[in-house]
């Protein structure tokens, strides 16, 4: 297997870093590395497989001599930067939604459509985190049992929002308990002890941009735009990994012991059920886990042939890092 000269974009945020540390966990064929941020990132030094690396200013003329580019900035930059990375030669898998819904680009999820790797033109987009935490358990039942509908409702974790986030939950946690008040920065409301309607923009459909993306790309990386979808997306007091509650209705009849099967044997899945305990997925578990863990699976009577589970998953790893690392180890086969 050849090794690639390797990019990656927005190195220094919290999707950056774990791309970096899930491409030496995975032991991708790494030539060279280079990492690029803002200019007020520049100068910083990031270690990867232990050499510290000089991170370097996001310039057009930064991608000279790169195949691969990992890219986690904002969709504006990448907007304004991808096209210059294709130009210099490199292939770059998106992690922001610039791409996503461009009918030249393919968007993928490695358990679910491998395949539409094959036609990129220079892009290749990785879903919203949100997206892929849900796809993933529900391919191999839609494959199965055929998905006509699911309801997702989502209790999303502060690092999807990047760095940020995570340090606004902290600093607002410390505050409450110190018995201050809470002061929003970024975040549109408090988030310590507290939930919220996701702080994406809210649509003229009446649905946010994370309730939206959930809908568009499950449609397009499932090849069905007939799958009909509702979804509430909500911003949770929780440091990392997205959960989900999904309620789906099957074409065709599904037993708890026939789905439970299927998902046991599913790529990249993990069945987390003890009922005796009272057992299921948790975010604090399914942090750092490359799985999405799926549980709390029963007959749901409010729909036809229906199924409620429950999932949780590393918004960072699966949600993001992972995701992009596993498209560009399908681009070495």
């Amino acid at each position: 297997m050849r090794a690639w000269r390797v990019a990656i974009a927005g190195a220094t945020g919290a999707v950056g870093t774990e791309m970096i540390k899930t491409l030496e966990r995975r032991n991708f064929p790494v030539a060279s590395l280079k990492l690029l941020a803002s200019e007020r990132s520049a100068g910083k030094k990031l270690r990867f497989k232990g050499e510290e690396i000089v991170v370097e200013a996001l310039t057009h003329d930064a991608f000279k001599g790169v195949e691969l580019v990992l890219s986690s900035t904002s969709g504006t930059l990448s907007k304004e930067y991808t096209p210059s990375a294709v130009k210099a030669g490199a292939v770059v898998v998106d992690n922001t939604s610039a791409y996503r819904m461009d009918a030249e680009v393919p968007l993928v999820v490695p358990e679910v459509n491998p395949e539409d790797v094959g036609w990129h033109k220079g892009i290749i987009a990785n879903p919203n985190c949100s997206t892929i935490i849900a796809n993933v358990p529900l391919w191999p039942l839609h494959k199965a049992f055929g998905i006509r509908r699911f309801i997702a409702c989502t209790y999303q974790a502060v690092s999807g929002a990047g760095a940020w986030g995570i340090h606004e939950l902290e600093e607002q946690t410390r505050a409450v308990l110190s018995g201050a008040k809470a002061e929003p920065k970024k975040f549109p409301h408090q988030i310590a002890f507290n939930v919220f309607s996701h702080n994406s923009k809210v649509g003229e459909n009446g649905f946010n941009e994370e309730e939206n993306k959930m809908i568009n790309e499950t449609r397009k990386i499932f090849h069905d735009a007939g799958i009909k979808i509702s979804a509430t997306c909500v911003r949770v007091p929780v440091f990392r990994a997205h959960s989900e509650a999904l309620h789906v209705e099957f074409a065709r009849p599904v037993s708890v012991a026939a789905a439970r099967e299927i998902l046991a044997q599913a790529p990249g899945v993990k069945l987390v059920e003890d009922a005796g305990r009272n057992y299921f997925p948790m975010p604090v578990e399914a942090s750092e886990q490359d799985d999405v863990l799926v549980g709390r699976l029963r007959v749901d009577a409010a729909l036809e042939n229906g199924l409620a589970l429950f999932v949780a998953g590393d918004q960072l790893l699966k949600g993001a890092a992972l995701n992009a690392v596993q498209i560009a180890e399908l681009l070495t086969r």
